[in-house]
């Protein structure tokens, strides 16, 4: 009889140790990809660069400015900031980082969605919150680019489950697009994620919404110090998940490798993602805002025809 609690006892550490290991990996290596970004940057366009360390510092600087705020600046324009980085912190703790996520049997395709959505409607509410002109233009922008993109986020989860049969966390997020030989619609799902991540990342030509030449940073134009952080954190942080969830959805393949080198070969391929994403970045220039919605509708109606395509088996 003592078993059976024993076991949920190990299992029960087991989560919370796997937790801790998946925070702390977004939370080191989230700067990093990003100081990455900017050194790949720079060189591509003939400059010597930031050191690959600099996103730490740029962080522990804002970490210890003072956070200025109105004196009645609403309690959503606190905690906003706080709420956005746990949110992505929490679907960390979803989905494999090297090694089975921690807390997979405690959610499903639904939940993982929902926290996803939950990052960015918190940017969204810091910048109606603060009432700047510039922070209305960049929500506005953010919210446009929320419509088109997080459906196919959630279409691309929806064709694994349906390839799947199940909206299990463990199921899907097993390169279930290529649960079929050849699909029709993994194929095309995984066109449409690795033409749209460039937008999921925030980074140019889709970063409309934090356009620093014309709208001043967007949503976050009046926010500082401690916050200001926090929400950088959690963008870094964002495109660390992302490229787990591609990984884990599309490219799969030597997952079921022991540890190192199971661990080894997902961070080599979530860091080619990366690289992807910078060299983009670098050699085109940002997308007018109509520009930019008209290319998320695309994507966004050949995501639909893929998961009609799974909904047939295809």
């Amino acid at each position: 009889m003592l078993e059976r609690p024993l076991a949920d006892s190990l299992s029960a550490i087991w989560a919370v140790l796997g937790s801790l290991a998946n925070v702390a990996l977004v939370l080191v290596a989230a700067p990093f990809f990003q100081g990455v970004q900017r050194r790949l940057t720079a060189r591509v366009q003939s400059r010597r660069g930031p050191p690959l360390l600099q996103p730490y510092y740029d962080l522990l600087k804002l970490l210890g400015k003072e956070d200025i705020e109105s004196g009645e600046a609403p309690a959503v324009q606190r905690l906003a900031a706080y709420l956005a980085l746990a949110s992505v912190l929490a679907t960390a703790c979803l989905v494999p980082l090297g090694f089975p996520a921690p807390l997979q049997a405690a959610g499903d395709v639904i939940l993982l969605v929902y926290l996803l959505l939950l990052s960015g409607v918190c940017t969204l509410l810091a910048g109606a919150a603060a009432g700047s002109t510039f922070s209305w233009v960049g929500v506005s922008r953010e919210m446009m680019s929320m419509m088109a993109l997080e459906p196919i986020l959630a279409v691309a989860l929806g064709v694994g489950a349906l390839h799947a049969r199940s909206f299990r966390l463990r199921d899907v997020l097993d390169g279930a697009p290529w649960a079929a030989a050849l699909p029709v619609s993994g194929v095309l799902m995984l066109a449409v994620m690795l033409v749209g991540f460039q937008a999921y990342a925030g980074r140019v030509p889709y970063d409309v919404s934090e356009a620093e030449t014309e709208i001043m940073d967007g949503p976050l134009t009046e926010y500082s110090g401690q916050k200001l952080a926090l929400f950088r954190l959690a963008q870094m942080a964002k495109l660390v998940v992302y490229a787990a969830l591609f990984v884990a959805l599309f490219v799969p393949w030597g997952s079921g490798l022991p540890f190192p080198l199971g661990f080894l070969l997902f961070w080599v391929k979530a860091f080619v993602l990366v690289i992807l994403v910078a060299l983009v970045a670098a050699t085109h220039a940002r997308y007018r805002v109509d520009q930019a919605i008209r290319r998320y509708s695309v994507l966004l109606a050949f995501s639909l025809g893929a998961i009609v395509l799974a909904a047939f088996g295809r």
